[in-house]
């Protein structure tokens, strides 16, 4: 039995559906321990290219049980759709379960969070607008409206009116946004109740039995190390905990049942929204790997933010998550380049810095200290074994695992399923 974990070590988008859809082959169960549908995981199986942002990528991989665990905030209209979605492309979603405690994303949440980005202007955090971060205010302030209150209409109707006595105050007096009725908020999410009913759970019991079982589980998380609320680059984060702490918070399983954790890297770096970007490339090689990469959001479409791979940020992230392993994808999008920078560490008023700062308000001051590898100016994209590669490709990749202290499991070269060098399975 292995439990593993795959988070994303940079700013999200690294590429973790196409890691956790390669590792799911030997999974019994995929399970998104935290977010919403501000994510988005790409995942292309032959000529079929799926686009999910709630549901796990191993729903695709037929005979596995794919949960959405209590830790997440779910839309359900968004849910319902994007069942139906994947039935009618014939994937089974039997197996397709979300916990009952997991909170709901009400459309007030996302009325809120688009009205509060307006509010924000040129101070904007860059959200989704999906409602997510005003769904994880409500779970903490014990206001919010979970699962299992979804299929019980007296006590859905009474939490209603008791929340939205507070947002319609917040609506029309600091919005100027008329007040929403109780009857409307209900009518609008009320067509996607039986869609989902079949799939609610208790979770936490399930995937308990799950480890006593000895079977192999999957922790997915979603964003990355640096949106996350305690260690991202703040206020610029998610409302949620995508390392991998996250997962016990999320699921119900203890620290203890963590057997692995995989971390998934760019072979560059990209972040979307606002921020500092130390090593962002405002140039033609930033416009090179963005066009090659398709570097635009799977949720929302924005352009990201492109620059060299960044040491100091996974070196950090293999300290916050306490990796195991690193996979880095998108390697063949540098196959083109002649030459190719990475950040080894940070310049801080002349002092080397070789961690992320915990003041963040200090990153804006950290200049990166380049190094340079040639590149191998070679198509990688059929390579399946490691000897395959070019020569230089191997060398970048060695070069990143000494900067991080951390091995290189996993090695992407395509968007396909078959387009992946495996060095160490994580699953016996």
């Amino acid at each position: 039995m292995a439990t593993v974990v795959v988070v994303g070590t940079q700013w999200g988008d690294e590429g973790k559906g196409r890691v956790t859809d390669l590792l799911a082959r030997k999974a019994h169960f995929v399970v998104r321990y935290q977010g919403g549908n501000n994510a988005g995981h790409t995942v292309i199986i032959g000529d079929d290219e799926f686009k999910l942002h709630l549901i796990p990528s191993g729903i695709l991989s037929p005979g596995k049980t794919a949960v959405m665990a209590a830790g997440t905030v779910i839309d359900p209209l968004v849910l319902a759709d994007e069942l139906e979605k994947l039935e009618r492309r014939g994937v089974d979603v039997s197996g397709y379960r979300v916990s009952g405690n997991a909170h709901v994303i009400m459309p007030y949440h996302c009325l809120l969070d688009r009205l509060e980005e307006e509010r924000r202007g040129e101070a904007k955090i860059g959200t989704t607008c999906r409602g997510i971060g005003p769904a994880y205010v409500d779970k903490a302030a014990r206001c919010g409206i979970r699962m299992y209150d979804l299929f019980e209409p007296a006590r859905l109707r009474g939490r209603l009116e008791r929340v939205l006595t507070d947002k319609n105050a917040l609506l029309t007096g600091v919005y100027g946004h008329p007040p929403l009725s109780v009857d409307a908020m209900i009518g609008e999410i009320a067509p996607a109740l039986p869609k989902i009913e079949p799939y609610v759970a208790d979770t936490a019991s399930l995937l308990s039995e799950a480890v006593k079982q000895g079977k192999n589980i999957l922790f997915e998380g979603a964003q990355g190390t640096f949106l996350d609320l305690d260690y991202g680059t703040y206020p610029f984060i998610t409302s949620s905990h995508p390392i991998a702490g996250g997962a016990c918070l999320g699921t119900g399983i203890g620290p203890s049942q963590i057997d692995r954790v995989i971390g998934v890297t760019k072979a560059y770096t990209t972040r979307v929204g606002a921020g500092t970007f130390p090593t962002e490339l405002n140039d033609a090689v930033g416009d090179h790997i963005r066009e090659k990469g398709k570097e635009y959001g799977t949720t929302t479409g924005r352009p990201r933010r492109c620059g060299w791979l960044d040491a100091v940020l996974l070196r950090s992230a293999a300290m916050i998550n306490g990796l195991d392993a690193i996979a880095v994808t998108r390697l063949d999008i540098l196959d083109e380049l002649d030459k190719i920078d990475i950040c080894v560490e940070y310049s801080l008023n002349g002092r080397a810095v070789q961690f992320f700062p915990a003041d963040i308000e200090l990153l804006p001051s950290c200049a990166p200290v380049w190094e340079q590898l040639p590149g191998w100016q070679q198509d990688t994209s059929g390579a399946r074994t490691y000897g395959e590669l070019p020569l230089n490709a191997r060398r970048y990749l060695e070069r990143i695992g000494e900067l991080c202290g951390v091995k290189v499991a996993v090695v992407c070269v395509g968007p396909r399923r078959h387009e992946a060098i495996v060095l160490d399975n994580m699953f016996p």
